[in-house]
Formats: structure tokens, sequence, C-alpha cells
């Protein structure tokens, strides 16, 4: 290698190991969506989601309220059992905007969610956690600090989560100010607020008040709550009661069907598809009855079934084309689109199945165009635990994919002409001016440390991805800083969170 050559490089590796924590990973997309069904095909979705809708209809179950408004809208009330007539939910829904922005602590992390925006989080969940050292254990506060700090150190995720795993050395009913505050101080990208009753996300809307203000929250959106319709065709009161809370202040409602092929719903695709719009549409509805306006976003899990043992499996091309189906249908209601897909496995280990499940349900869910992107990094065992290794797995594959978003570049400088005169034929590029400008960013730069040849492997002890990711996640949280907070806000959480810990029993289930 000539001097000059050495010295770039040089000067490149020490750019690339500073770029590591600076690197602002993209937001939008160049590449169009993919576009899986027809028109035809479209309207016989949405015609069987109306039919579903009329004849069998959605129960809210212990929510008075709900139905109220429902029958008010001009709905049919008979008991708990809520039907439409054909159109009806979708004209509900039609306030609903198709756009917004979700704002962060660091205006510089807001995302807008709609468009030809992305946005990647991470898993949501888990109970348990796993890594190579301590292997598979009940999570605790400190996984999921940890994990807030991890998601907020790599620039691959936009998104610090919601319950990232659930931290079970707290009580149940304290847990949920705990992961707020960890949301609020420990990082300083968007986040999401508790759904596990009614008052914790009251408590929620509280903790980000006293950090937004009520005057900046009452005309902006700076949190999420996730409500799942319980399927088939239920919502409890206390999702339905969370749907209400989050409405009324005007901070953006998910709402996510979860349906599992052949338990929640009949087998087929296009049944899983035409259930989850018609959930949706209905906890949709609901929102902008509460509030006409309000964001949501149109939200899906679901999967498919091993019908020889009842197991779930994720990642599955069944799966993957309901991901690409319930995209299109999102765009035509008019809303974002939280994908059913993302980094999902059920394998037990970050092994050869979780990557090989994993990037299938990614490449369905980038393609489809969805614009939120939930378990995009350390989902293990069908959602049952985050794996720190995987996650570092996950993360630097969200790099690759949202590189590949991109496209690539045609105009002068990318022909690299310069680069043909400077050199002749039979000679190579190494040394030209136009790879000398471009080297440092031309191409994706994994976070994982790179192997090396075979010989050097070995004499290293060959250590596998897995392991190569432990020095990572590792290295990350002895770099991690977390984001300044004024101290008078600081003050006023920890307060808040002693305060409404004090007032309640400590209760474990």
């Amino acid at each position: 290698m000539q001097p000059e050559l050495r010295k770039a490089a040089r000067r490149g590796r020490a750019s690339r190991q500073a770029a590591v924590s600076t690197t602002v990973a993209p937001r939008t997309r160049k590449v169009r969506p993919y576009t899986l069904l027809d028109e035809a095909a479209l309207v016989a979705i949405e015609d069987q989601a109306d039919w579903i809708l009329q004849n069998i209809g959605v129960e809210f179950r212990g929510d008075q309220v709900a139905l109220d408004l429902f029958a008010a809208a001009g709905a049919n009330v008979d008991g708990e059992r809520v039907t439409f007539e054909p159109g009806l939910a979708r004209k509900l829904c039609s306030t609903a905007p198709s756009e917004f922005k979700l704002h962060a602590r660091n205006p510089a992390n807001t995302v807008t969610l709609g468009g030809d925006n992305v946005v990647l989080m991470p898993g949501y969940g888990s109970p348990f956690v796993s890594d190579l050292e301590k292997g598979r254990r009940y999570a605790t506060l400190e996984d999921f600090q940890n994990f807030v700090k991890l998601t907020y150190s790599t620039p691959w995720l936009h998104h610090s989560g919601g319950t990232v795993c659930e931290p079970t050395d707290v009580p149940v009913n304290k847990r949920h100010l705990d992961m707020v505050l960890a949301h609020l101080t420990l990082s300083a990208k968007p986040f999401m607020g508790s759904v596990t009753s009614p008052e914790r996300s009251q408590d929620s809307i509280d903790m980000a008040r006293l950090v937004f203000g009520a005057e900046f929250m009452e005309k902006n959106v700076v949190m999420q709550g996730n409500i799942n319709a319980n399927s088939p065709l239920i919502y409890d009161d206390t999702m339905s009661g969370s749907l209400r809370i989050y409405a009324a202040e005007n901070q953006c409602v998910c709402v996510s069907p979860a349906i599992f092929a052949g338990a929640m719903g009949p087998l087929s695709p296009a049944a899983v598809v035409a259930q989850t719009l018609a959930e949706a549409m209905v906890g949709i509805a609901l929102v902008q009855l509460v509030r006409t306006g309000c964001p949501v976003v149109f939200g899906s899990f679901h999967s498919t079934m091993n019908l020889k043992s009842g197991a779930l499996t994720f990642g599955s091309p069944e799966a993957n084309l309901a991901s690409m189906a319930i995209s299109q249908l999102g765009h035509r209601l008019g809303v974002p689109v939280r994908s059913g897909g993302g980094q999902i496995s059920a394998s037990n280990a970050p092994d050869g199945q979780a990557m090989q499940d994993s990037t299938g349900a990614m490449w369905a869910t980038l393609l489809s165009g969805a614009h939120q992107v939930w378990h995009s990094a350390g989902w293990l065992e069908g959602g049952l635990v985050m794996s720190y290794e995987k996650f570092i797995m996950d993360v630097d594959h969200c790099g690759v994919m949202l590189t590949m978003l991109q496209g690539f570049g045609v105009d002068e400088e990318a022909f690299g002409r310069d680069a043909y005169l400077e050199t002749g034929p039979g000679q190579n590029f190494l040394s030209t001016q136009h790879t000398l400008r471009h080297f440092i960013t031309a191409n994706f730069q994994s976070d994982i440390p790179e192997a090396g040849s075979f010989e050097t492997w070995s004499e290293n002890g060959s250590p596998t991805s897995d392991q190569r990711a432990t020095a990572r996640w590792k290295q990350m949280l002895t770099n991690y800083k977390a984001p300044p907070m004024d101290e008078n806000v600081l003050a006023a959480l920890n307060e808040f969170v002693a305060r409404r810990k004090a007032s309640m029993p400590d209760e474990w289930y």
C-alpha cells in the first residue's frame, strides 16, 4: 500500500471509530414500497373487514363510555357488542392524520410517522433477558435501564421503545413509574408510556408533562401508547380505558390487533389480514370519537403456528405476506402503519435460525412501506426473551437495511470519471483521489468486530458473531453517557415517582 493511502487509511479508521456514536441513521426511504396485492384483492379484503364488523361485531367489555360513544356515532350497540354498517368504521377513522411528528426530548431525535419515513425501535414486552455469560433469567430494572441505554447509544434505532423488557424485581403496580423515568432520563429519543391500566397511563402522561410542559403537549405528540385488541374481536376495559386516556391528551395511540392464525383467527393470510383491519379500524374510530384528529398508528402483530405442536412460529412466509398486505391496507386507510414484523424469531438462541427468521421478517416489513417497526432488535423465543447479543446483531442489520433503503446516487461524483483518468487499463483504483475522498463513508461499516482471516480468527479463539457481540454491548454500556436534563425537571420527576410509589402498596401479581 502506498504511503499516502496508508495515512488516509489510518485517518479513516479513526474517523469511523469516532463516528460510531455520532452517525445519524436515515429516517426516510428512497426505495419505493412493494405492492403485493392488486386493487381487486385489496377491495375484497376491505369488504371482508366490513362483513366482520356488520355480522359479527366487536365487544367492548366493561367500558360503558366507549359503548356510548359508538352508539352516538351511529353504530349498533347490543349489550357490549358493537356492529357497524359497511363503511361506517372507515368513515370514523377518516379524521386521523396521515402523518405527524413524534417529538423527542432532544429535538434532533424528533421523528415523523407517515409518508416516506421509517422509525425503528427495540423489542417490547419480554419477561426474560439473556446473555452469553449469565444465561437466561428474569429481567430486572437494571436490564431495562441497560437496554434503554443501548438503544439511546446506537444510531440505528430511532425510538427508545416501551416495555423493552419487564423489570420483574419491581412490584407490578409500580414498575411503570421506573420504566417511564428511565425513558425520560436515560434517553432523549421518543418513547412509549404504560398501558397496563388507565391509572398507569395517566401517570405516564403526567410524567411526560413534567418534562415537555402542558402547553406543548396540548398541541404536540411526545409519546405513544400501545393498545392491543384482545383478538378475536374484543377490547377489554384495560385497553379501551388506556386508549381513551392517551386520546384525550392528544398523544399517539398505536392500535395493534394480535392474531395468531388458527388460534385468534382463521388460518389463511387473507382472513388474518381482514380481521386485523376490522379490529384496528374499530380502535382507531374510538380514538377519533374521544378526540377528533388525535394521531394514531395502525399496528399489527401476527404469526403462524406449528399446527402439529401448537407452537408459534415467526418469520414465516405466510406471516411475512400478511405484513406486506397490512401495510398496503394501512396506506389506503390513510394512517401511519406499524408493522407486525421486525426482527422476530422463535429461536431459543441468537443463532442461524434466529437471524434467518429475523431477516425474512425485516425484509418483508421494510419492503412493505411500514412507517414504524417494533421488535427491530433483541427479540428471541417468540418475544419471551430480550437477548443482549441478538440486540447487537439486530442493530447491525438495521444499519444494513436502512442503508439499502437509500438506494445509490448517479451524479457526476458517483461515476468517478476522474479516477479512470488518474489510472489506466489494468491498474487498481485504491490510491485514486476518488477513493481517498469516499472510502471512509462509501460502504456500511459493521459495529461488530470483524473476525479477520481464518488464521487470525483461529488464533483469537474462533469467536462467533454472538461472542463478538458480547464485547460490543459491554463497550457500549461502558461508553454510555446520559443526555443532559434540567436539574429542576429531574427533581420533579423523582419526586413524582417517589410520591406515587408511596401512595400504593406493593402488588406483585
